[in-house]
């Protein structure tokens, strides 16, 4: 067994650990889910921050970076970091304050429990390919550093984050988050210094970079339309993803579930500069690489020695561990509260928590077997981001902040923006099928909302 091997089993036994450890203080359902809302601003913003920063943070911008300039990095990180602060500057206290297990009860609170079921169904298939993007990455990683084949270390990749997600649920996610995000930032800044080292410095390596991969907006391939589309997956997206909801719902206060994602979301795009500088530089260390997304594997094998590159490994093992147990922890907590709690009513506090637990291990099976069909991280990644969101983002908006619309309303939103951005963007393959979904929604809403007025009034 080599020592890379050896330094990725080690990092996998301390997340068993803390799973393990953290376990013995899950008592209820409620412990599981939101950790009993006993999380502090730390806690809160490392695993909002951790929980974002996942395998496209690093390898997929760096490589939209590498081949496109400083324009690569439109939507990650700048649209995921701009979701995240909208999420802490609006919709944390207002969620916090409902008092809220799950994001889908505040639908059933506002709307119905009918619309409750149809968000954990319109969102569930985004949220396993999320994971599935981020199991395929694991694998892709372990198998660079160690002799094992990508479809083998995606089988070790499944079973370890089934395995101590199942443990310790949010707190022990919480927990890795903290982890995980501290190793997220050391590997990172390590071998960003060691390539503007070889550079002659940072100033020197920025230097050498081609003006016009400054540019930061492009509109010359896809328009106007291209760009906001560009923004508006990635934000209205991450605005309505479960996983950041499920962060703000386990704060000790609404304050707190405010501050400590404002905090996350810094942090997001303070670290998501790193990944953007290794694209800018990469040209001038590795040139013509067939597939871009291996620009920053490529420049830690080339530049760091073995024991800083297995933590290099470890650190972006870090990025994709703490993503795929918050997808998977969050996802589960809505099927088996909002969905299984109606089939079985009566079901007890610890049999919910079981049904949570089995539930997340089902998830995790599915999100291991499409990790095996799709090729292309990011692939899975544009999938996720965009499915079924836009639909529940024009609901949410309108619920939480408005008192316009009803149960009709936010069913017709939720239906047409889902099916419009499948028919629209896989069947007509049009440039801006999430634009044109967000707006048949709103639309959608507004008309029915409008007419269930007027008949009440009538």
């Amino acid at each position: 067994m080599d020592l890379a091997m050896l330094g990725v089993i080690g990092y996998v036994l301390i997340q068993f650990a803390i799973g393990v450890w953290v376990s013995r203080r899950i008592k209820t359902n409620a412990d599981f889910v939101i950790a009993g809302r006993t999380l502090g601003v730390g806690l809160v913003a490392f695993s909002v921050y951790a929980t974002f920063f996942g395998a496209e943070a690093i390898v997929g911008t760096a490589g939209s970076v590498y081949e496109d300039g400083l324009k690569g990095g439109q939507a990650d990180p700048f649209g995921y970091g701009i979701a995240i602060l909208i999420v802490a500057l609006v919709f944390a206290v207002p969620l916090w304050r409902r008092g809220i297990i799950t994001f889908a009860d505040f639908f059933r609170q506002r709307y119905s429990p009918f619309v409750e079921k149809l968000v954990v169904i319109v969102l569930l298939p985004g949220s396993i390919f999320w994971a599935a993007a981020q199991v395929r990455a694991f694998g892709q990683i372990v198998s660079s550093a160690t002799d094992l084949s990508v479809t083998t270390a995606i089988v070790v990749a499944a079973f370890v984050v089934i395995g101590y997600s199942v443990l310790g649920g949010l707190l022990a996610d919480a927990w890795t988050d903290f982890v995980q995000g501290l190793a997220i930032v050391i590997g990172l800044l390590v071998l960003a210094i060691v390539v503007a080292s070889e550079l002659g410095g940072f100033e020197a390596s920025l230097a050498r970079v081609e003006p016009e991969r400054f540019r930061t907006i492009s509109l010359e391939e896809g328009g106007l339309l291209g760009f906001l589309e560009g923004l508006a997956i990635p934000i209205c997206g991450t605005v309505v993803a479960v996983e950041i909801i499920s962060r703000v719902l386990g704060a000790r206060s609404a304050e707190i579930a405010r501050n400590g994602a404002f905090i996350g979301g810094i942090m997001y795009l303070a670290v998501g500069l790193i990944p953007v500088y290794l694209g800018l530089v990469g040209p001038g260390l590795v040139a013509e690489l067939d597939h871009a997304e291996q620009i920053v594997p490529q420049l830690a094998e080339k530049l760091l020695p073995t024991l800083l590159y297995i933590a290099f490994a470890g650190a972006v093992i870090s990025a994709i561990l703490s993503t795929i147990d918050s997808v998977l922890l969050a996802s589960s907590a809505q099927v088996a509260h909002n969905i299984w709690t109606a089939v079985v009513p009566a079901q007890s506090d610890r049999g919910q928590l079981l049904t949570t637990r089995l539930t997340l291990v089902a998830l995790g099976m599915v999100a291991f077997a499409i990790s095996l069909t799709y090729e292309r991280v990011s692939d899975m990644v544009e999938i996720a981001s965009a499915a079924g969101s836009a639909g529940v983002f024009v609901a949410a908006v309108f619920g939480l902040f408005t008192r316009f619309g009803g149960a009709l309303a936010a069913t017709a939103a939720i239906v047409v923006g889902a099916l419009s951005w499948l028919l629209l963007g896989a069947v007509l393959e049009l440039n801006a099928p999430y634009l044109a979904a967000l707006t048949l929604a709103l639309g959608c809403y507004v008309a029915v909302a409008a007419a269930e007025r007027r008949r009440t009034q009538a």
